[in-house]
């Protein structure tokens, strides 16, 4: 099979085009010929060599958390999916940039009348979403939220997920001016310029604060989003886009302010809790086959474009959501 990978870590030029034997199917697993496969900010950091050196029984890794595609084959254990069913997967251990990938049943849903690109880029996505604001964040109808890279993936997909969990005021944080004018389509009230948002969400809110904010990006981004909390506001942390080294917060000043940090980890969820992500999946794959969530398309580019994406990723040129069509025009 066709597959995108690396065997030393690196910029995007890393990337090449190899050839490897499909996978097995193991016990409770399912084969996928892969259709689409998302493209997330965690595989540039898998690229890089943040989670480690390529470690593949060939030497390559291939990246790739979340695809679409149809069950090619079922291992035993499993039950409630059927060999040619069109499904969604989230993949912790990656894979998903080859023309098939073998996932854990429990992380896998049928994806019904969603479109194949579209359900392509939920699986890490919206239960991240979900998980920040419902879980960890702990969201309650009218709060307001502010959501750092508000423009990404996880960002705009939280926007959407907040209003449909009754917030009330939804704001956001870009990096770049060029994005402000996108708060709209993004579903946001106000987006906010992430260099200097602190003082405009306090004029925004009266001097109150946020109840909730959701932050990937780490170092003094998060410092400020503390100074911008409401009374018994929370921080939910959930990456580190910025590469910042990072500050320690002291106990005594969240529990003088009545102030929470919170965490939340798709990774260790996967290997502690699997079932929820595939709750979280199967919930956004229902809302939007009814109508009760919405989405913009994503944008679609060839597997061979992984580089380009990646570069745009990086240097944080993107909006919404980028996936990669593998499979060839025979078989999409």
């Amino acid at each position: 099979m066709r597959a995108l990978a690396f065997r030393t870590n690196g910029g995007p030029e890393v990337f090449e085009e190899i050839d490897r034997p499909v996978p097995e199917v193991g016990v409770g697993q399912v084969l996928i010929q892969v259709a689409y496969a998302g493209v997330n900010f965690a595989e540039v950091q898998h690229r890089r060599g943040e989670f480690g050196a390529p470690d593949g029984p060939d030497g390559y890794d291939v990246p790739g958390l979340e695809i679409s595609g149809t069950i090619a084959a079922i291992g035993a254990g499993v039950g409630g999916l059927t060999e040619g069913e069109t499904v969604a997967a989230y993949l912790p251990g990656f894979g998903g940039y080859a023309e098939y990938a073998v996932a854990d049943a429990t992380l896998v849903r049928p994806i019904g009348g969603v479109p194949g690109a579209v359900a392509a880029g939920l699986p890490c996505v919206f239960p991240t979403a979900y998980g920040v604001l419902h879980d960890a964040g702990r969201l309650r109808p009218g709060e307001t939220v502010l959501i750092h890279a508000a423009a990404g993936g996880v960002g705009s997909a939280a926007a959407r997920i907040a209003r449909t969990l009754k917030a009330g005021r939804i704001f956001g944080t870009v990096g770049s001016a060029d994005k402000l004018a996108l708060a709209g389509s993004l579903g946001y009230d106000a987006l906010f310029s992430r260099d200097d948002f602190a003082g405009q969400v306090l004029e925004a809110t009266d001097g109150r604060g946020a109840d909730l904010v959701l932050d990937p990006v780490g170092g003094l981004v998060r410092k400020a989003s503390l100074e911008a909390l409401a009374p018994f506001g929370r921080v939910v942390v959930y990456g580190d886009l910025g590469r910042h080294e990072d500050w320690t917060a002291d106990v005594w000043d969240l529990w003088k302010t009545n102030k929470t940090i919170a965490g939340f980890n798709i990774g260790d969820l996967a290997r502690r809790s699997p079932a929820t992500i595939g709750d979280y999946l199967a919930d956004a794959l229902g809302a939007l086959e009814s109508g009760g969530l919405t989405l913009p398309d994503p944008q679609v580019e060839p597997l061979a474009a992984a580089s380009a994406v990646h570069q745009q990723l990086e240097s944080a040129c993107t909006s919404g959501k980028t996936v990669l069509r593998v499979a060839t025009a025979s078989q999409s």
